[in-house]
């Protein structure tokens, strides 16, 4: 379950309390598609996770302005785990920087990176650099999503 939004001194957004929680895309629709923006958005990583999820991903992180309460989010931010990923059906867009992650926005309208790979500024794999309020330096919630396709369901 998400929980709400917690207000955190010197961030522009009210923002998810520290920790991992476990969702749904049905969970994260129903909370965070509340205008059309962020329901591109939404559209946009559906597509990126089934290639991700079909490729054997187990798990992705959700992080970024989408999962905060800013209204009209510019884009959102996925790790995901490279473990048991074939690379032959992996989309190449998701281990293509060498125009940043221009392509994969144009593409999916957010950013991936290997939840495994190291954040440049911060020298910490994403996995923890997705859980630290940039404008703060505060502890943040990010959000699990796991892979349903293997257990059966569809996305």
């Amino acid at each position: 379950m998400i929980p709400d939004f917690k207000n955190v001194r010197n961030s522009s957004w009210a923002l998810l309390p520290p920790g991992i929680y476990d969702s749904t895309l049905v969970e994260v629709f129903n909370r965070y598609v509340i205008n059309a923006r962020r329901e591109a958005l939404f559209r946009g990583m559906e597509r990126a996770l089934d290639n991700l999820f079909k490729s054997g991903c187990t798990q992705v992180y959700l992080d970024g302005s989408y999962v905060t309460a800013k209204p009209l989010p510019n884009d959102y931010e996925i790790c995901w785990d490279p473990k048991f990923v074939n690379l032959y059906a992996l989309d190449p867009v998701f281990l293509d920087f060498s125009n940043g992650t221009r392509p994969q926005k144009q593409k999916y309208l957010g950013e991936f990176f290997p939840s495994t790979s190291i954040e440049g500024n911060s020298m910490q794999p994403f996995l923890n650099f997705f859980q630290t309020d940039k404008e703060s330096g505060k502890a943040k919630g990010i959000i699990r999503l796991f892979n349903h396709i293997m257990k059966g369901g569809a996305i």
